[in-house]
């Protein structure tokens, strides 16, 4: 007889402490329905330890990690260089706003930026706020007063972040006052393109887009402060930009005298096998979005780079909060780029990569699978369901029954409400570790292909309920 998964004490905690948050009071009535469909109600599971390439449940269960924090843990889990470097900061230093340490990273920062050209840094607490931060300083800079994005992008969950992004409608319910300054364009996805068009076709008309169709009726060419665009639309589904699309971006900005911002704050830092994903279409950006991978998943800190002309002298521009910069999160960073620069975690980055996608191009011949992506370890699978389901069934079920089996086999990975599966493993995680995951996602596949969701392994958890 199989094991219960999740385990009784994991069961246990799910049960007692999701109620306390949102959507609390909804928990045991979409418990039972999901029961009532023959679905598994719980598919989650709470994490007693981490360390390295691991987690272990509250059942003593060990899982490869490939969710990462979120992608927010570089070096692994609980790296032992920076939880030293972050204790130390915290007992010289405590709290307090202006410290040597600060200094010392954005010097490092502006060593690392492409071309070095964006030497000026303003440090935010969360990749929500630094975003925030960056459109405002485009805004109070070229004096303008709209900012474009893209469907399905993701910027945060704050206010303005909400507005900004394209992931989700659902998540700006009720600010649609407040949107009027994003214009929000089409991105140029890989797969299940519009009108017929080939790859090439649409990402000729998103740019044609970008510098016809929103000057001519939307708003004015020159009211237009910006393009803030992800290289690499991560919550999106890890969809990766080509080439084309992302230098006729710098083309439109150049001509328009428009500033481009690129979103990094999840394909920075090495995810993708370069210290910045913009680092792949020989562009430069005009302000940088970071975070994430900068302070090794122990203590928050992000932040916004920028050229000089932009943040060297700019009375409007405001942005920063208490925690911004605090000792342990520079400390941290500052160590985690040490490591970085140390042990070539960038170029191990960019070698995994290359073993993720040989092994995972060949998923592509499953009858469930879609398309599998990967940029360095910004890795994506999109599923579809099985032929001859029913037609009520979502192609986003496949995906959490995936997801659903590879947590049963001992991996941790990310499938919230898209049809795709996202991985983030470690920049410097062993082959043997990351093959031994893609094995097991591998496994789940064939599982999934052959017994459907015939014995409960669709969503992991009642929509609305769980996060991920």
């Amino acid at each position: 007889m199989k094991d219960r998964f999740p385990g009784p004490k994991t069961l246990a905690a799910l049960e007692r402490g999701i109620p306390f948050f949102k959507n609390g009071l909804r928990f045991g009535a979409e418990l039972k329905r999901a029961g009532q469909r023959g679905f598994r109600p719980v598919r989650q599971i709470v994490i007693d330890k981490a360390l390295g390439d691991f987690v272990w449940d509250l059942d003593g269960r060990r899982y490869i990690d490939f969710q990462n924090g979120w992608a927010t843990n570089p070096l692994g889990n609980c790296h032992p260089e920076i939880l030293e470097a972050v204790d130390v900061a915290n007992r010289r230093f405590g709290f307090h706003y202006d410290h040597p340490l600060r200094y010392d990273l954005a010097e490092m920062l502006a060593d690392i930026m492409p071309g070095k050209a964006l030497p000026r840094t303003n440090y935010e607490v969360s990749g929500t706020e630094a975003a925030e931060a960056a459109v405002h300083l485009a805004l109070t800079h070229t004096k303008r007063r709209y900012i474009i994005t893209f469907s399905s992008s993701y910027h945060g969950m704050g206010l303005a972040t909400k507005v900004l992004s394209g992931l989700d409608a659902g998540h700006g319910t009720y600010l649609e006052g407040w949107g009027g300054g994003v214009i929000k364009a089409p991105y140029p996805y890989s797969e299940r393109i519009p009108a017929g068009m080939s790859e090439d076709q649409y990402t000729d008309y998103c740019l044609w887009y970008l510098d016809n169709h929103i000057p001519s009726c939307i708003a004015a060419r020159d009211n237009i402060a910006g393009i803030l665009v992800e290289p690499g639309l991560a919550e999106g589904g890890n969809w990766i930009p080509s080439t084309r699309f992302l230098r006729g971006i710098r083309d439109i900005c150049n001509r328009n005298d428009w500033l481009m911002i690129s979103d990094e704050v999840l394909t920075g830092l090495g995810r993708t096998g370069r210290m910045w994903g913009i680092e792949h279409y020989g562009v430069e950006p005009d302000i940088l979005v970071y975070g994430k991978n900068l302070s090794g998943g122990i203590a928050p800190l992000c932040g916004i780079s920028a050229r000089d002309e932009i943040m060297g002298d700019n009375e409007d521009f405001a942005s920063g909060s208490t925690f911004a910069g605090m000792p342990a999160g520079c400390a941290a960073a500052i160590r985690t780029l040490q490591i970085f620069e140390r042990d070539g975690i960038v170029e191990q980055a960019s070698r995994l990569g290359d073993i993720a996608v040989e092994i995972m191009s060949k998923w592509e011949s499953s009858s469930i699978v879609r398309q599998s992506r990967s940029n360095g370890l910004l890795l994506g699978v999109s599923f579809c369901k099985p032929e001859g389901t029913n037609a009520d069934e979502k192609d986003w079920w496949t995906a959490r029954a995936v997801r659903s089996k590879m947590l049963e086999l001992g991996v941790w990975a990310i499938s919230d409400h898209e049809d795709t599966i996202r991985m983030y493993p470690a920049l410097n995680m062993e082959e043997s570790t990351l093959r031994d995951g893609l094995q097991v996602m591998e496994e789940a596949i064939a599982y999934v292909e052959k017994h459907g969701h015939d014995e409960g392994d669709a969503p992991a958890y009642p929509a609305g309920v769980s996060g991920f």
